[in-house]
């Protein structure tokens, strides 16, 4: 590693993710998500969230090699079902209200060339296991951040020109502006930033629109509002008061459309790096709600897998993210989606989160369907916003107010 001062930015990150990130305290449980080529930056959060009074700290590690080997070769009976002691692992972990941080750092490419209906399957298995801490994430009954780590892998994906060392070092340069590591104080700059994200969710709450109209090349595409929806940006807070940032990177503002009210065209304007392979040119037609055509220049196969799994075929978030955002700005490509939706409007396929409207956090999956929020076993973003993008907001009464012009606010 080249970059100057890497010991001590990466000190910084691991401090940000520690006390942004997730807010540990004195007590608190930690579990962390990271790859194993990721050994310093899990020693720096291991050592700091300690330092804040962690009463216990559990590693989780991944490994991309692993993961591509058992999803080529596990016998059928084994890819379809998760060992017990997994879903044992996030029991423990949700009975002590462990605060989560993941670290992303994966090949986006790992999985390309593997039998989509195996990888199906595998996450199928794994999701049943990981559903109750998933559904525990969604309504931010925890505490949790992802933030990104440059793995050579990934950098040569984003960088393919470059050397890998260099590739490695402009990513991770990348990955610290994007979270603001290079401001004099980080987690100053964090309450700077999100609370102009609050201010914009503040908007969008007092004016309640019924519908959002999205109209780009491409993309025609109504989308009804629930009533009493809500819009966040910035900052979260669980149950127990405690402050959080579920994703580092973060540009935008979201809620949660009414799925039965969904009807247009809409087009992808980047790339999907979905179960380690990259999905491009993504077209789909809605109707009341549903998916009734979708197709894609590159991965269509996984795509339709996508698709099949329950819920899918409808949207569980909308988001706004003006294109001159820095990360957009950038020019770059991270084949990541932490990353490339805070440079561009998104929206996601699946699971709404139950706090996208009031009181949605003590609704049953019955209620949250009643009141349009989709139920479903997935959450995949897919990024359509450019800067050729208007949205309108769409009152009861029909009146039209300009949100979007040439993708920023109007």
């Amino acid at each position: 590693m080249t970059l100057p001062n890497f010991p001590t930015l990466l000190a910084k990150y691991a401090a940000l993710a520690v006390d942004v990130g997730v807010g540990v305290k004195p007590g608190d449980t930690v579990y962390l998500q990271i790859s194993t080529d990721q050994l310093p930056l899990a020693h720096q959060i291991i050592e700091t969230a300690y330092a804040r009074g962690a009463a216990e700290v559990a590693v989780w590690w991944q490994d991309d090699f692993a993961k591509r080997q058992d999803i080529l070769h596990l016998a059928d009976d084994r890819l379809n079902r998760q060992p017990p002691q997994v879903k044992a692992m996030f029991t423990d972990w949700l009975s002590k209200d462990a605060k989560r941080i993941t670290v992303h750092s994966s090949d986006p490419d790992n999985l390309a060339g593997v039998d989509p209906a195996r990888v199906a399957a595998y996450q199928q298995a794994f999701q049943q296991s990981y559903a109750p801490l998933s559904n525990a994430i969604s309504s931010n009954a925890i505490s949790w951040t992802i933030i990104g780590a440059a793995s050579p892998q990934w950098a040569a994906k984003v960088f393919p020109d470059e050397a890998p060392a260099v590739a490695t070092d402009k990513l991770w340069d990348a990955i610290f502006k994007t979270v603001r590591i290079y401001e004099p104080d980080p987690e100053a700059a964090w309450v700077s930033h999100e609370a102009k994200l609050r201010d914009k969710a503040a908007w969008l709450n007092a004016e309640q629109f019924d519908a959002l109209h999205y109209q780009a090349p491409g993309t025609d595409l109504t989308v009804g509002l629930p009533a009493h929806h809500v819009w966040n940006g910035g900052s979260s807070t669980n149950p127990r008061g405690e402050v959080f940032t579920a994703n580092m990177p973060t540009e935008e503002v979201f809620t949660a459309p009414d799925n039965r009210r969904i009807d247009g065209t809409v087009a992808s304007t980047k790339p999907l790096s979905y179960s380690g392979s990259i999905l491009q040119d993504m077209h789909f037609r809605f109707k009341a709600g549903q998916v009734v055509a979708a197709e894609a220049g590159q991965g269509n196969a996984v795509l339709q897998h996508l698709l099949a799994i329950n819920g899918a075929r409808s949207l569980g978030e909308i988001s706004l993210v003006p294109d001159p955002s820095p990360i957009s700005q950038s020019g770059l490509i991270f084949y990541s989606t932490l990353f490339d939706e805070n440079a561009s409007d998104h929206m996601a396929l699946g699971m709404a989160y139950p706090f996208s409207i009031e009181g949605g956090t003590a609704l049953s999956p019955a209620e949250l369907t009643a009141r349009g929020l989709n139920v479903a076993d997935t959450h995949v973003d897919f990024m359509m916003g450019s800067a050729k993008m208007n949205i309108d907001g769409i009152k009861k009464d029909g009146s039209i107010k300009p949100i979007f012009r040439n993708g920023d606010w109007a």
